[in-house]
C-alpha cells in the first residue's frame, strides 16, 4: 500500500459512524464544548442554533454544547451563559436540537456547575455565595463555608433535573463537566476537597459526589440514554495537577464511575498526543480506553499547528498522529475545539483534501458567533 493510499484509508476512519446505546454518531469528529456566552438571560437564540447547525452541516458527527448551567443560584458566573431550565431556555434549545438534527448531526449539552471557580458576587445571582466541597478556591484559600449535606443534595437534584430536561428537549445524551476545576472536579481533587465525611478522604472516597450525580442522572434519563463525563488531570491555572499518579489508581477511579453509570469518557489534555505515565506512549485518553473499555473521546490541541500556552510549539505530525492513534483504537472519537471556531467547515475540508483552504483559528474568532 502506498503512503497516499494509507493516508486515504486512515482518513476514512475519521468519517465512519460510531454507536453508543441506540445513538449512532455519523462521524468520529466531535465539537468540543467551548464557553461562548451569546445567550442573553441564559436563553440560546437563532444565532446559537445557526452556529451549531453550521458545524453539523460540515460533518461534525457529535456536538457537545458549551457548558449549560443547571438550576442552582451559584452554578453560573455570567448571565449570557446558556441555562437548561425555564420555558424560554428550553424552547431555545429545542430549536438548536431541531436544526442540528435536520443537518444530520447529533448533540448533547454539557451540564455545568462552576463551584468555587465562580467569583463571589458574580451575576446573575450576586447574592448567592460560591460553593465547593470545602469552600476552598483553586489556590486552597478559604473563601466560603464547606457545602452542607443539604446543599450537596440540592445540587445533585439540579443535575438530575437538567438531564431530564435535556432528554425532554430531544438532546441525544448528556455530558457532565467533571474536569478543569469545575464543581465535580473540585470534589475529585485533594487540594479543594478537605472533607472528612463520606464526600472526602482518599482519591476513591472523593468520587462519592460524582457517583451520586451520575446515579441521579441515570435514574432521571433511563438505561439507554448516553451519559458522558469530561475528566482532566489539569485544572485552570494548574497544568501540573494530578488526580491519579498511576494506571492502577486510574483504573480504580474509572471503575467507580462506570459502575455509577458513565457510558463515555471525554478526556481533556492540553495536547492529545502527550504520554500520561512513564514507560508508555499511551495518552491519558488511551489509558482510559484501555482500562475502562468504555467509549473514549480525546481532546487537546487537535487541528492546531501550535499551542498558544507554550508560545507556539508545533504539534508532531499534525493530522497523521491523530489518524495513527485512531486506527489503533487508542480512542473512539476526536473532539475539536479552536480549529472548529476558526473554520466551521474544518471537518468537511479535511475529508475533501482541502487542507490548504482551512481558515486558521485566531483569538478574534472567540469574539463573534459564526
Amino acid at each position: 500500500m502506498s503512503n497516499q493510499q494509507q493516508h486515504i484509508h486512515s482518513l476514512k476512519a475519521l468519517f465512519e459512524p460510531y454507536k453508543v446505546h441506540r445513538l449512532t454518531i455519523p462521524t468520529r469528529i466531535v465539537m468540543s464544548p467551548m464557553a461562548r456566552a451569546f445567550s442573553p438571560g441564559g436563553v440560546p437564540g437563532e444565532d446559537v442554533a445557526a452556529y451549531y447547525r453550521r458545524r453539523a452541516e460540515n460533518e461534525v458527527g457529535l456536538i457537545i454544547t458549551e457548558g449549560v448551567v443547571i438550576d442552582h443560584p451559584a452554578a453560573s458566573s455570567e448571565p449570557r451563559l446558556p441555562s437548561i431550565y425555564g420555558e424560554a431556555a428550553m424552547n431555545g434549545w429545542r430549536e438548536v436540537v431541531r436544526q442540528v438534527h435536520e443537518a444530520g448531526g447529533t448533540i448533547v449539552p454539557q451540564l455545568v456547575h462552576m463551584g468555587m471557580i465562580r467569583p463571589m458576587g458574580a451575576e446573575p445571582f450576586p447574592e448567592a455565595p460560591s460553593i465547593g466541597p470545602s469552600g476552598l478556591d483553586m489556590e486552597g484559600n478559604q473563601v466560603s463555608e464547606p457545602m452542607t449535606e443539604e446543599e450537596i443534595a440540592d445540587v445533585i437534584q439540579a443535575f438530575a433535573n437538567a438531564a431530564a430536561n435535556a432528554k425532554e428537549i430531544g438532546f441525544d445524551g448528556v455530558e457532565l463537566h467533571g474536569a478543569h476545576g469545575f464543581l465535580i472536579d473540585q470534589f475529585f481533587w485533594e487540594k479543594t476537597n478537605q472533607r472528612t465525611d463520606r464526600y472526602g478522604g482518599d482519591f476513591l472516597k472523593r468520587t462519592q459526589f460524582a457517583v451520586q450525580v451520575v446515579q441521579a442522572v441515570r435514574a432521571a434519563v433511563g438505561p439507554d440514554y448516553p451519559i458522558s463525563m469530561r475528566l482532566s488531570q489539569w485544572k485552570m491555572g494548574d497544568y501540573a495537577a494530578k488526580l491519579v499518579d498511576t494506571p492502577e489508581q486510574l483504573e480504580q477511579f474509572l471503575n467507580v464511575l462506570v459502575q455509577a453509570g458513565v457510558d463515555i469518557f471525554h478526556i481533556s489534555a492540553r495536547r492529545f498526543w502527550d504520554p500520561e505515565f512513564e514507560g508508555s506512549e499511551l495518552s491519558l485518553a488511551g489509558w482510559v480506553k484501555k482500562l475502562s473499555g468504555k467509549t473514549t473521546i480525546t481532546v487537546g490541541s487537535v487541528g492546531m499547528e501550535d499551542d498558544p500556552v507554550e508560545g507556539g510549539e508545533a504539534a508532531p505530525h499534525g493530522l497523521e498522529e491523530l489518524l495513527k492513534r485512531l486506527e489503533r483504537q487508542e480512542f473512539d472519537l476526536i473532539a475539536v475545539g479552536r480549529a472548529l471556531l476558526g473554520d466551521p467547515a474544518w471537518a468537511k475540508k479535511i475529508r475533501e483534501g482541502r487542507i490548504d483552504e482551512i481558515k486558521a483559528f485566531t483569538p478574534e474568532a472567540t469574539a463573534v458567533l459564526f
